[in-house]
């Protein structure tokens, strides 16, 4: 994948996740703070990785695959500076999700928390809420603090 074919990907990622996020929320102004592309297959992996070395460097190495500050990159949510690569995992068979940042992640907790398709993660120095429909193709994500917010980038 070039790099001009990534960014057109990246961006429908995003923009799905952007109507995930305004189908089930009331956050519609809500900005993207990072997406994630999930591999299919160690082939896709190794592509993307080159090519997002290309327009970024690595800031954080996780179990899961490397996460990028890259070039921004315009979407519906906004400029995106932060982009994750999955390595291939079955339990991931869409495109990949976004994340964003809701105006006060504690209501929008203690709104949403309880309804259908939304689910807690609690990471050792961070909360995730991932909202899953089965009919989407991405994930969405709102994450407290934020990914930029962690890696200092905002």
């Amino acid at each position: 994948m070039d790099v001009k074919d990534l960014k057109i990907f990246v961006q429908e990622i995003v923009e799905k996740a952007n109507k995930l996020k305004d189908k089930y929320t009331s956050e519609k102004n809500a900005p993207v703070n990072y997406a994630c592309i999930f591999c299919q297959s160690d082939d896709q992996y190794d592509d993307l990785l080159e090519t997002i070395s290309q327009v970024g460097k690595i800031v954080k190495k996780t179990p899961t695959g490397p996460v990028f500050h890259i070039e921004p990159i315009e979407t519906v949510g906004g400029k995106l500076q932060v982009l994750k690569l999955r390595k291939p995992d079955k339990t991931r068979p869409e495109m990949g999700d976004a994340d964003f940042t809701v105006s006060n992640y504690s209501e929008f907790k203690e709104k949403y928390l309880s309804q259908k398709g939304f689910e807690l993660i609690v990471r050792e120095d961070f909360e995730m809420i991932e909202l899953l429909d089965p009919n989407s193709d991405v994930r969405a994500y709102f994450s407290n603090p934020t990914l930029i917010k962690q890696l200092g980038i905002e």
